[in-house]
């Protein structure tokens, strides 16, 4: 099994709905996201996949997160924008957009501090979910 992880960043607000203390108030992280993609073989350049492509897919998802108050979004309508969502959302959004049998997401990791992260791994029989 051959994986490539990245890791990229955005910051965003939220509240956090029902879990009392402070964090139902407004406050903001600097997240940091390490995104990680797998499969059995490479392709004919010898990659799992370019770099630059999982960058670039990475961001473009990033940035409909970035400075929002996540709140807001339809995804988190019925749901807390907590750190494993957020991990859940990207994982998704990324599933979708590598258009592959070969690749799949495996594992998406959210740290909304130094030492708080939250994660999303996907079944090993699942490319998307």
């Amino acid at each position: 099994m051959y994986e490539v992880t990245i890791n990229r960043s955005f910051s965003a607000a939220h509240t956090l709905r029902d879990v009392g203390g402070k964090c139902e108030s407004l406050h903001g992280h600097n997240f940091r996201v390490e995104v990680t993609v797998a499969g059995e073989s490479l392709n004919g350049e010898g990659l799992l996949v370019d770099f630059r492509l999982l960058k670039r897919w990475t961001d473009e998802a990033l940035e409909m997160l970035d400075h929002r108050h996540l709140n807001e979004m339809d995804f988190f309508a019925d749901s807390n924008p907590s750190s494993e969502n957020l991990a859940r959302w990207i994982h998704d959004h990324l599933a979708d957009r590598i258009d592959s049998d070969r690749v799949r997401v495996s594992r998406v990791t959210v740290w909304e501090s130094e030492d708080a992260r939250a994660v999303y791994e996907s079944g090993a029989d699942r490319r998307h979910s």
